[in-house]
C-alpha cells in the first residue's frame, strides 16, 4: 500500500514522516510555503529524541499524483476543509477505476468527517487520535509524544471488518504509532470530541482556574447532548488497551508545545478554525435532539469571530462569554435517557416534610433506580439552635464528606428529587450549587413524574465513593442584618404559606408574623397541581406582580428549606436571589427583632 496523505498540518506531516522513516511508501499533499519548503529542503521533523530531516515525497494537489488501485487516501485536513478535499480527490482516476473506489482513512477530530466521506467513498475508515503535535512554521513540525508520536483508535465507519484495515493498522504500528482496532468507532470519536471541546477555550483564553471551569462546563453540556443523541462516549484513557501516557507531551528543547490544534490555527492566522465541528457539533446534536447547548454555542461563536478578526491566541477575555445559566430542571424522559448512558447522574432522594420523620422508610419502600437517600436534617443541615435557626447550613467539610458518600465526583451531574414537588429536594440543589457543583438539577414533578417506570426497593447498592472538592460561596446568602435591610433596597420574599406570613398561624416557631418589609410569596404557588414547576412565563409573571423588578432579591422561609425552592423558581426565569439561611426560625428567636403581621409588608 501507498499512503496519499492529504493535508500537511501537524497530524498529516507527523504520519507522513513516520511512514517514510519506516520505509512505507507515502506521499504528502502540502500546499503553499509549507509544501514548497518540504519539497525543496525536506521536512524538519522534531521529536523528544532529536531532529531529523525527512525527505518525504511531496505533491501540491491531486493533479500531481497518479493514483494506483492499492493506494490509501488519508485525509488529515482540518474538518472545515474536508468537503473541499473530498471534492478534489474523489473522482480522480485510480487505475481502471476512480479514487472513490479506494479506501479512505479520515484522521480528524469531530464526528462529521467520516459521514462526509461516505457520500463518495464506499470504504471509509476513521480514527480517534491522541497525537500531540505542533505546526507553526513552514517546513517544520514537532511531534511531542513522549514514547510514541501518537495513538490511533481505528475503525470502519459506520461498521464493518474490511481486511485492509488490518494492513493499515500494521503499517502504522511499524511506523511507530500505538494502534488499537475498535468495533464502535463513533463512541471513541465521541470520547475525543468531549476532550476537544476545550480546544476553543485554550485558543481564546489560555489556561487558568476560570478557563478550566469553563472547559468542565462545556464537557458536562456535551455529555448531556450526546446522551440525548444516543451516543455513549468512551473515556479514552480508561478504555484504551494502550498506555495513553506513552503519547503524552514531552519536552523538546527549544520547541515549546503551542497548545491545541485550534490554538495553532489562530497562531498561524489561518482565517478559519474547526470550532464549528467541535463545539458546533454539540450545538447541532443538541438542536436535533431538543437539548439546548448554549455554552458551546457561545464559545463556538466567539471562536469564529476571533478567527475572522485574526486575533492572537489567548488574547480574549473569558468575561466576554455570556455563560448561560445552568438548567434547573430535568424531565423524567431526559433523566431516563441519562441513567442509561455511560455517565449517569448521581441521584439523590431527599424525601422530607415538616412533621413527617419517615423519609427513609419512604425511600426503602420505593425509589428511583440507583438513588441514594439523603437525610435533610443531618446531612443538609447542622443541629438546630435558637441562635442559628432550625436548619443552619452544614459545614462545607461535612457536606463534602456526605457528597462523596453519595458518589459525587468532579464533573458529576446530580439530580435531586422528593415526593413533595421538590420542596425538600431544592435544599440539596441549592447547597450543592452553593458549594460549587455546577450541574445539579431537580426532577420536575418529583417521584410522581417517574410514572410507571420501575422503582427499586430496600437499601440498594452503595455508590462508589466520590472525590468532589466543595468550596462555599457560589450562591449568595444573607445574614440576619442583611435580611433586615434588604426591603429598603430590593425585594425580600417570604416563601411560607400565607397564613404564617400574616401571623394567623405559627405551628413551629416562637413568634408569628413576618420580617417587616417582606413580601408574601408562598412557595406552593410555584407549582402546578401535579407538582411540576409552573412554566417559565407564568413564573416570570408571578414574580413581576410580586414586585421583583429591580434591585437585589432575597428569600427566606421557616428554616431555609423551602426558600431554596423559591430560589430555584427564580433561577428558572433568570433571576438571581440570595438565601437567608436562618429564616424565620432564627429571626423569631431574637426578641429585639420586630415582627409584622397582616397581609401587607
Amino acid at each position: 500500500m501507498r499512503y496519499v496523505i492529504i493535508g500537511a498540518g501537524a497530524v498529516g506531516s507527523t504520519v507522513a514522516a513516520q511512514l517514510h522513516l519506516a520505509g512505507i511508501p507515502a506521499v504528502l499533499i502540502a500546499r503553499g510555503e509549507h509544501g514548497a519548503n518540504i519539497r525543496e529542503r525536506g521536512l524538519r521533523y522534531f521529536r523528544p529524541t532529536g531532529e531529523q530531516l525527512v525527505r518525504v515525497p511531496v505533491a501540491g494537489n491531486a493533479e500531481e499524483v497518479e493514483l494506483a488501485p492499492d493506494d490509501v487516501l488519508v485525509v488529515a485536513t482540518k474538518t472545515q476543509n474536508t468537503e473541499e478535499a473530498l471534492q478534489e480527490w474523489s473522482w480522480r482516476p485510480a487505475g481502471t477505476g476512480l479514487a472513490a473506489d479506494l479506501p479512505v482513512l479520515m484522521l480528524q477530530n469531530g464526528l462529521e468527517n467520516e459521514r462526509a466521506a461516505l457520500r463518495r467513498f464506499a470504504t471509509v475508515f476513521g480514527a480517534s487520535l491522541w497525537m500531540p503535535a505542533t505546526y507553526l512554521e513552514p517546513g517544520e513540525v514537532s511531534a511531542q509524544g513522549a514514547e510514541l508520536p501518537g495513538i490511533l483508535w481505528l475503525g470502519q465507519f459506520p461498521s464493518g471488518a474490511d481486511p485492509r484495515l488490518d494492513t493499515i493498522a500494521a503499517d502504522l504500528r511499524t511506523a511507530g504509532f500505538g494502534v488499537q482496532l475498535v468495533p464502535d468507532l463513533l463512541r471513541w470519536k465521541a470520547g475525543k470530541l468531549l476532550a476537544n471541546l476545550g480546544n476553543a477555550v485554550d485558543a481564546l483564553f489560555g489556561h487558568d482556574e476560570r478557563t478550566a471551569s469553563l472547559g468542565r462546563e462545556l464537557r458536562a453540556e456535551g455529555r448531556r447532548v450526546l446522551a440525548a443523541a444516543g451516543i455513549d462516549p468512551v473515556n479514552l484513557r480508561e478504555a484504551s488497551e494502550l498506555d495513553t501516557s506513552a503519547a503524552d507531551p514531552a519536552e523538546i528543547p527549544g520547541r515549546p508545545r503551542a497548545g491545541s490544534s485550534t490554538r495553532q490555527s489562530l497562531a498561524r492566522g489561518a482565517g478559519s478554525v474547526e470550532g464549528d465541528f467541535l463545539n458546533g457539533e454539540i450545538v447541532l446534536l443538541g438542536r436535533l435532539h431538543g437539548v439546548p447547548a448554549p455554552l458551546n454555542a457561545a464559545v463556538q461563536r466567539r471562536l469564529a469571530l476571533a478567527a475572522a478578526r485574526g486575533e492572537a491566541p489567548g488574547s480574549a477575555d473569558p468575561s466576554e462569554i455570556d455563560v448561560p445559566r445552568p438548567p434547573v430542571l430535568i424531565s423524567a424522559d431526559e433523566l431516563h435517557r441519562q441513567l442509561e448512558s455511560s455517565t449517569p447522574p448521581v441521584l439523590l432522594d431527599v424525601r422530607w416534610a415538616l412533621g413527617d420523620p419517615n423519609g427513609h422508610r419512604h425511600y426503602l419502600d420505593g425509589h428511583l433506580p440507583g438513588a441514594v437517600y439523603v437525610d435533610l436534617d443531618t446531612e443538609l443541615a447542622t443541629p438546630p439552635s435558637p441562635a442559628e435557626g432550625r436548619h443552619p447550613l452544614p459545614d462545607v467539610e461535612a457536606l463534602q464528606a456526605a457528597a462523596r458518600r453519595w458518589g459525587i465526583r468532579d464533573g458529576s451531574s446530580v439530580v435531586a428529587y422528593d415526593n413533595s414537588g421538590n420542596l425538600a429536594a431544592a435544599r440539596a440543589w441549592w447547597l450543592l450549587r452553593w458549594a460549587g457543583v455546577t450541574d445539579v438539577r431537580l426532577l420536575d414533578g418529583g417521584l410522581a413524574a417517574w410514572g410507571d417506570r420501575p422503582l427499586e426497593t430496600g437499601f440498594g447498592r452503595a455508590p462508589e465513593p466520590g472525590d468532589i472538592v466543595l468550596k462555599p460561596g457560589h450562591l449568595p446568602v444573607l445574614s440576619i442584618d442583611e435580611a433586615a435591610a434588604l426591603p429598603s433596597e430590593g425585594t425580600l420574599l417570604d416563601a411560607r404559606a400565607g397564613e404564617r406570613y400574616r401571623g394567623e398561624q405559627e405551628p413551629v416557631d416562637p413568634r408569628a408574623g413576618h420580617i417587616p418589609g417582606a413580601v408574601s410569596a408562598p412557595t406552593g404557588d410555584n407549582l402546578t397541581a401535579d407538582g411540576r414547576f409552573q412554566p417559565a412565563a407564568e413564573l416570570a409573571s408571578r414574580f413581576r406582580e410580586l414586585g421583583v423588578t429591580a434591585g437585589p432579591v432575597g428569600v427566606y422561609c421557616g428554616s431555609g428549606v423551602t426558600a431554596a425552592h423559591e430560589i430555584a423558581a427564580l433561577a428558572i426565569v433568570g433571576i438571581d436571589a440570595a438565601l437567608y439561611p436562618g429564616s424565620w426560625s432564627q429571626w423569631s428567636n431574637q426578641p429585639d427583632r420586630p415582627a409584622a403581621t397582616g397581609p401587607n409588608p
